[in-house]
């Protein structure tokens, strides 16, 4: 969904006659952590079945991804619509939390996928999500909004996903169109990512 979100940002940012140039003048603090964490969650998901300890500890694994994560959201806070994306990603590290590291998903709402992926949530894990039950706890917040066509792409997500994607809606818009803001000496730039958040 996250990957969703930032297409349709860049779309709609296109539309507005924005550009790509404030990518060059992003100074993200902890820049590296991102792909970082993005690559340890594709290597969880492919070796956690394949060897009997990374599966035990994945779910300890997710959720210190999801923590360095947040501290990534927290001191960039200052960037337009990251605080949201904090909500977001805060609402979805606390069900995981709280659920073994796993990430709940409403069976009833997994009839839109590929039937192989309901088989495997009723016999197991599957990634990082697991079967939402009676004794799953704040199982509102899993994956319970199947989303299928007209939506180009079927999948369930959260309500944190919802709010995820709003944010990162309004950070790219504000990356690629800005808000003609003027700095202290009256001069008008593009975007107030040109400088570094203090």
């Amino acid at each position: 969904m996250v990957f969703d979100g930032i297409i349709l940002s860049f779309i709609v940012g296109l539309f507005r006659k924005g550009n790509l140039s404030g990518l060059s003048n992003l100074k993200l603090k902890w820049g590296w952590v991102f792909p970082l964490l993005l690559l340890l969650q594709i290597g969880i998901y492919f070796l956690q079945n394949k060897y009997e300890v990374i599966g035990n500890f994945s779910g300890y694994i997710f959720i210190l991804v999801y923590i360095l994560g947040l501290l990534f959201l927290y001191i960039n806070r200052n960037y337009p619509g990251f605080s949201i994306i904090f909500i977001g990603v805060f609402l979805n590290f606390l069900v995981m939390a709280i659920n073994g590291g796993r990430m709940p998903v409403s069976i009833e709402a997994a009839t839109v996928l590929d039937p192989s992926y309901t088989e495997a949530l009723k016999h197991g894990l599957y990634g990082k999500h697991m079967l939402l039950t009676e004794t799953t706890k704040l199982g509102f917040l899993g994956d319970i909004i199947p989303l299928s066509p007209p939506y180009p792409r079927t999948q369930v997500i959260s309500i944190g996903d919802v709010i995820m994607n709003i944010g990162i809606f309004l950070f790219i818009q504000h990356l690629m169109i800005g808000d003609s803001a003027k700095d202290k000496d009256g001069v008008e730039i593009n975007s107030p990512l040109q400088k570094e958040v203090n």
